[in-house]
């Protein structure tokens, strides 16, 4: 297993500037697609928020957490299983959630942890390109951080930097902390996937497009996530970050006023 501590550097060359100007450059076209893949499939956001039951969100504050706790503990047991390439994994989501969605939402509910699982595995895979130990303890909390990446909002960062380190006890404490924080991000996401699975048998091409296009926005924030990780192991934690967030302000796109 690698050494993942990050190590201090004074200065950020021009080729990891580059670097780190290529993840925010990631981040940013992994939003814009998340959003509009989510239109095309479910209509306009709160459009499709009418079709949940009453309740219904609840529920999937509860799912969310419970479907991430059951992925981060299966993500120890099957060494290796996290393999294949980012398009396997987009199309096993995909496969899940047109299956999910034949029955609206209670279908959808029980596939959510079949979906979770697919991605966390992917989400392994990346770290794993990174040079990190997918199965070390450490990493599975880092992949857990990737799902509180922001969600399907023009004004959401994505990767929250927040997180980046995980600086805390590998324990069922820090674990179930860093859920607490991280579910209900990944459960604002989920509410609009389950809303465009709502309608019974409509809801499978739903949930097949949104579950693919969900795979591919996390797949990418992992990028960036493990990305910047790597970095920060050559140049630093506080200069990679203070240079990511710089770029990120300068890419974003100027407020017009009427």
């Amino acid at each position: 297993m690698m050494d993942t501590q990050l190590t201090p550097s004074e200065a950020l060359t021009e080729d990891a500037t580059r670097e780190v100007a290529l993840l925010v450059t990631r981040q940013r076209r992994a939003n814009g697609v998340m959003m509009k893949a989510i239109n095309f499939v479910g209509g306009q956001v709160e459009g499709s928020l009418k079709m949940l039951p009453k309740g219904a969100l609840a529920q999937i504050d509860v799912a969310a957490r419970k479907a991430l706790e059951a992925s981060y503990e299966a993500a120890s047991r099957s060494r290796g299983s996290y393999g294949g390439t980012d398009r396997m994994h987009k199309v096993l989501s995909a496969v899940s959630g047109g299956l999910g969605g034949l029955g609206g939402l209670p279908t959808a509910l029980m596939e959510l942890p079949i979906a979770t699982t697919v991605i966390f595995r992917a989400v392994q895979g990346v770290a794993a390109e990174y040079g990190e130990d997918p199965l070390s303890a450490e990493t599975r909390l880092q992949c857990l951080a990737v799902f509180g990446a922001g969600g399907p909002s023009e004004s959401d960062d994505g990767i929250d930097t927040a997180f980046f380190s995980a600086r805390v006890g590998l324990t069922g404490a820090a674990v179930h902390g860093l859920l607490s924080k991280v579910a209900p991000r990944f459960a604002t996401v989920l509410t609009q996937k389950l809303a465009s699975q709502a309608v019974p048998i409509l809801g499978a091409a739903a949930g097949a497009g949104t579950n693919y296009a969900f795979t591919d926005y996390y797949v990418a924030m992992a990028h960036v996530h493990f990305g910047l990780r790597k970095l920060a192991r050559d140049h630093g934690e506080a200069v990679v970050l203070d240079a990511f967030h710089r770029l990120l302000a300068e890419s974003q796109p100027p407020v017009t006023r009427n």
